[in-house]
């Protein structure tokens, strides 16, 4: 019976792969959020799924995700098979801001920064170190890393994508920490990868329209990156398809690497 963790699993991605895997009863399914009583849909999957198994916990502290940990070695006799790293933090005043505009404003940009660093970055290599016990006693051994194409340099540098400065720097950051885990690991056998899910529709409200402008930029630059593209997000429920694909695909002489929901570096 193969076991998942994902954080961030109370809305998006996170709650898809959740549905996603949880909808078969040969998987054991453990969702992290952050505030159990708010992820009403969350719940309301699990009230009907008993291979659903929901946790508080914060990513950002080590103390509740050993809390965790704890609680699902009980279910699993002591092992993982696939950790999900998912949670992030996107800043949504950053998205329409490059790192030229916050000249005077260098506490809001060292904030931003820093928030996102702590949360994309540090939270995940926690909690990778706090679930590696059990990943190493499992049958699949596999962390993986949901990242964004907007890490990339290239597809950055090709198409001048100036926006969310502080989410992209933070994941690009974070991409090299899971190449350094993925070394630190391959000798047991661990497959580490970092998996961008593509362009996902995961609003849950209309953004202010400074956003939607930025966004509007977004799209066409990305046009130009990708001519055959639609155009179009894909849905929450679509990546995660394609996403799960390349996890079960993944083998040891991929760890490290940084890929999209295609399996390759075609980030839309």
């Amino acid at each position: 019976m193969p076991s998942y963790v994902i954080t961030g699993a109370n809305r998006g991605i996170g709650l898809a792969f959740v549905q996603n895997l949880g909808a078969d009863s040969r998987n054991q399914v453990f969702a992290v959020v952050r505030n159990k009583p708010g992820a009403t849909a969350l719940l309301e999957f699990q009230s009907t799924h008993p291979n659903v198994h929901v946790y508080q916990a914060d990513i950002i502290d080590v103390k509740s995700l050993k809390l965790a940990a704890e609680g699902m070695a009980k279910v699993t006799g002591g092992t993982l098979d696939v950790l999900i790293n998912n949670a992030a933090l996107i800043e949504e005043s950053s998205m329409a801001s490059n790192l030229t505009n916050y000249d005077g404003k260098e506490d809001v940009l060292e904030k931003l920064l820093a928030e996102s660093f702590h949360v994309n970055t540090i939270g995940p290599i926690h909690t990778s170190n706090v679930f590696l016990p059990l990943i190493r006693k499992g049958d699949l051994k596999k962390i993986i890393l949901i990242s964004t194409g907007l890490a990339d340099l290239k597809a950055t540098l090709s198409v001048e994508i100036d926006g969310s400065a502080p989410y992209s720097i933070s994941k690009a950051a974070a991409n090299m920490a899971f190449a350094k885990y993925a070394a630190a690991v391959k000798k047991e056998g661990i497959v580490v990868l970092s998996i961008s899910p593509g362009l996902v529709n995961t609003q849950q409200s209309i953004p202010p329209p400074e956003v939607l402008a930025e966004f509007a930029k977004m799209i066409a630059k990305f046009k130009t990156l990708a001519p055959e593209w639609d155009g179009q997000p894909i849905t929450p429920e679509q990546s995660v398809e394609m996403v799960l694909k390349v996890i079960q695909d993944a083998t040891l002489d991929q760890t490290g690497g940084f890929v999209s929901h295609h399996g390759n570096q075609e980030w839309l």
